[in-house]
């Protein structure tokens, strides 16, 4: 790994950590509230998350230009575009775990920083769900090969994009 992957990781996942914390994503009440349509509905994180589309439509067609990623030989891509059922079941214990905790695993990261119960029970059963979830993965599907996506040659990574 070189020092310029290590900086620019760090450099992303400072803006990413400063983003979620300024947004308010980070304090649970906020993101239930944000959930609780009949209830104390805050509208406010509609916003921080459509303001996300942009910023990513930018940032793909900013890297659509290029040759290559800065610190990679090529775009690493999605292999696979059919919607599965571990998507489907793992979207939707993702929203189950946000909206009883209050925190998904970025805001719960960044939040390290602030350290209470709730937050550290939320880490502890999401890392147990993790590795749980890596187990029944390999048990419905033995055959199934996981890892990373393969890399796109810069040829081929202007299409796929």
């Amino acid at each position: 790994m070189t020092l310029g992957r290590i900086l620019s990781g760090l450099l992303a996942g400072l803006l990413f950590g400063a983003g979620l914390a300024i947004s308010g994503m980070t304090n649970p009440n906020k993101v239930l509230n944000f959930l609780d349509l009949t209830g104390t509905w805050d509208p406010s994180l509609a916003l921080v998350m459509a303001s996300a589309i942009p910023v990513a439509a930018l940032g793909f067609w900013l890297a659509k230009r290029r040759e290559r990623p800065l610190f990679e030989p090529g775009f690493t891509l999605p292999r696979n575009t059919r919607l599965e059922s571990p998507l489907v079941v793992g979207s939707a214990l993702f929203g189950i775990g946000w909206g009883l905790g209050g925190y998904c695993p970025g805001p719960a990261i960044a939040s390290l920083s602030q350290p209470n119960g709730p937050l550290v029970a939320f880490l502890v059963a999401m890392t147990l769900g993790l590795l749980a979830s890596g187990r029944v993965a390999g048990w419905l599907s033995p055959a199934r090969s996981v890892g990373p996506p393969p890399t796109v040659p810069p040829s081929r990574a202007h299409k796929g994009m």
